[in-house]
């Protein structure tokens, strides 16, 4: 608290100087006015110790705390709200306490599954890619890949991969070429209907950051299995600066997904006429059955098969 200066010094000293002008010559008089008398009185800085006693906090800054257990007319006494008996007075009962039954957890067990380790995707709808094709972010003339629709702004975070929604499909009368992680069975046909063309790939977080980085290069080949293909990646990596290869599929899932033509994915290539995007499932007529007496027999053709 400033100090303070009493008003009734204040007046005295005004009185006494008036008093003292008047006694004294003219001259001397005008030299001590009562005005420079009473600025002079204000120098005066007095501290009045009562002010101690009247503070407060502000209205509403201090919540009275409910003393309980202090007697019948506090209206918390005795029982301090608990109640008479039982186990909510004497502890702590947990929301999920069914009162002693077998938990129904323990009796059903849990029911359905969350895969926490599932892909996580940024989703793109139609609607928004036509919206960025016709504001000019977008040029629909290339093929459209991960790199351009995060540098455009369509995607901003990035994630395990894009998929493409079919929101909006009437909207949607540009052809584009699109190389994303996975699409819908609604937006392949409605790209497809309007002249273009979906291709699935894997991707990875870590291999769409290399794309942004420029560290590696869109492809939609898997990378080729065999001896004989050793030496043109070596010659090829040797010719041109040092590039990370984009992963490819290495989960059952995965790999069911990519080889699916339904799901435009860029392995559908390696499925031979007849043959299931599944890993456990063989051509008919390729396989031989053995007899325990060693015979072996030819198993029917597929034109011979009804299921």
């Amino acid at each position: 608290m400033a100090p303070r200066t009493a008003v009734s010094g204040v007046a005295a000293c005004c009185r006494a100087t008036a008093v003292a002008g008047l006694k004294q010559p003219a001259a001397t008089a005008t030299a001590l006015s009562p005005l420079v008398s009473l600025f002079a009185a204000l120098t005066i800085q007095t501290r009045n110790a009562s002010i101690l006693s009247n503070l407060r906090d502000n209205p509403g800054a201090h919540q009275k705390r409910i003393r309980v257990g202090r007697g019948p007319s506090s209206g918390k006494g005795k029982t301090s709200g608990r109640g008479h008996k039982g186990q909510g007075q004497h502890g702590k009962v947990k929301p999920w306490f069914q009162g002693g039954q077998t938990p129904l957890i323990r009796t059903w067990g849990k029911k359905g599954f969350v895969n926490h380790r599932a892909d996580v995707m940024s989703e793109v709808n139609l609607d928004r890619l036509q919206a960025f094709i016709d504001a000019g972010r977008i040029d629909a003339s290339q093929p459209i890949t991960p790199v351009e629709l995060i540098r455009s702004g369509l995607v901003g975070t990035v994630r395990d991969g894009i998929k493409i929604l079919a929101r909006g499909k009437e909207d949607l009368r540009t052809p584009v070429t699109l190389l994303v992680s996975r699409a819908s069975a609604g937006a392949i046909d409605a790209i497809e209907a309007a002249g273009g063309k979906v291709t699935t790939r894997y991707f990875t977080k870590q291999s769409i950051k290399w794309l942004l980085e420029g560290k590696s290069e869109i492809t939609d080949k898997p990378l080729p299995v065999g001896a004989e293909y050793v030496e043109g990646a070596v010659a090829k990596l040797r010719a041109a600066p040092h590039l990370r290869r984009l992963p490819d599929p290495t989960s059952r899932w995965d790999i069911e997904y990519y080889r699916d033509p339904a799901h435009r994915g860029y392995l559908s290539h390696q499925l031979a006429p007849g043959e299931s995007p599944s890993l456990y499932f063989k051509v008919p007529g390729e396989r031989r059955m053995v007899r325990p007496g060693g015979k072996i027999i030819e198993q029917k053709k597929a034109e011979d098969v009804l299921f």
